[in-house]
């Protein structure tokens, strides 16, 4: 019998644990450059094996694939902005983008990962991006990071950046055949605002690229995950990677923990620490999501959200504020970590004044 094209998906999903071989003892542009395709390729060769392993294992199809966070260039230690940038930061329609735009065509899935990018508006900058890859080839999703220590993101210019691409563009959800997809990256699933703001706009999966420390213990970045997935019914699917390469850092530092959490808040499966691994793979069953979405009860939190009583305790308090990287409408490249410093201590600042500490 030919499944109904209306039946809402049920597939194979995997958050992929991988290497992360640093740029950080590379000077030279060139060699980085090279370093990044290696690395580009070495993970769209991963995917098409694990997608078919996947379909032979599962007898069903895989349909996403969540690469780890700085999979595809590590983070920088100790770069300067302009120096990274020149570096690391992939051009949106450059070489390594089209590697992994065909290794998604070519297995007709969805292709999630993160990676620094400058964006054609704003060429002085970059952002770290998630980024989703349809069957077709096609970018479908650009996310760029809200929150950051020491990089630029989308609130430093935020005028200038809602010109560009309005709120639907911060917070954006793409609308496919496996669900409602919506990104977000590394440490922000500690922040429920931002996934909670994906999922006004209809999110049912979350990606989440990550590079976290792997423990046995109870940590935030992972408990969080598991908040944000029962708070907001959705899945989230989270790829950390298997260790950092090439850094002076110990190698197994951030490892483990990828892993697939459904909408109840219950770990589906995870990979273990120590290694490369696409043992973190499970089944999405958008069907069972929607339906709990729609069911009375107690347990359909989205339904008993009171989201007005909480929008004038928000608007009404001013801690890390927009536009700091905005001088006059002009955009202002920070020199070093110092003004990021700075404007921490102004934050604290803040806090202190209105009463937060």
């Amino acid at each position: 019998m030919a499944k109904n094209s209306s039946e809402p998906p049920r597939y194979i999903a995997i958050a992929l644990q991988l290497k992360c071989f640093a740029l950080s003892k590379i000077k030279a542009v060139d060699a980085a450059r090279a370093q990044i395709m290696k690395n580009v390729q070495r993970a769209a060769d991963y995917v098409t094996a694990c997608t078919r392993f996947a379909k032979f294992f599962h007898g069903i199809d895989c349909r996403l694939i969540v690469l780890p966070e700085f999979v595809l260039t590590s983070f920088p230690i100790g770069e300067s902005h302009d120096e990274w940038r020149a570096k690391a930061a992939l051009e949106s329609n450059g070489p390594e983008f089209e590697v992994l735009q065909k290794t998604a065509q070519e297995n007709k899935l969805f292709l999630a990962g993160n990676a620094y990018e400058i964006d054609p508006h704003f060429p002085e900058l970059y952002f770290q991006t998630c980024f989703i890859i349809g069957p077709n080839g096609d970018i479908i999703l650009r996310y760029r990071r809200l929150t950051s220590t020491f990089e630029p993101t989308p609130h430093d210019i935020w005028d200038r950046y809602l010109d560009v691409y309005g709120l639907e563009g911060v917070f954006p959800v793409v609308r496919t055949e496996i669900g409602n997809l919506a990104a977000v990256s590394s440490e922000e699933i500690q922040w429920p605002e931002i996934t909670r703001c994906h999922v006004m706009r209809g999110a049912e999966v979350i990606i989440h690229p990550t590079s976290e420390t792997g423990t046995p213990l109870s940590v935030g970045r992972d408990i969080c995950k598991r908040a944000r997935a029962v708070e907001n019914m959705v899945y989230v699917v989270s790829a950390n990677t298997a260790s950092l390469e090439g850094m002076p850092i110990p190698a197994f530092s951030c490892t483990g923990m990828s892993k697939i959490i459904d909408f109840t808040g219950n770990v589906m499966t995870e990979a273990a620490p120590g290694g490369e691994s696409h043992a973190a793979r499970s089944i999405l069953d958008i069907g069972a999501l929607r339906q709990a979405r729609r069911s009375l009860g107690m347990t359909n939190f989205l339904s008993r959200q009171p989201f007005d009583a909480y929008a004038e305790s928000y608007a009404n308090t001013q801690i890390h504020v927009a536009n700091t990287m905005l001088q006059n409408g002009e955009i202002k490249v920070p020199q070093d970590r110092e003004f990021f410093n700075d404007r921490q201590r102004d934050n604290i600042r803040r806090m202190e004044e209105q009463g937060v500490i």
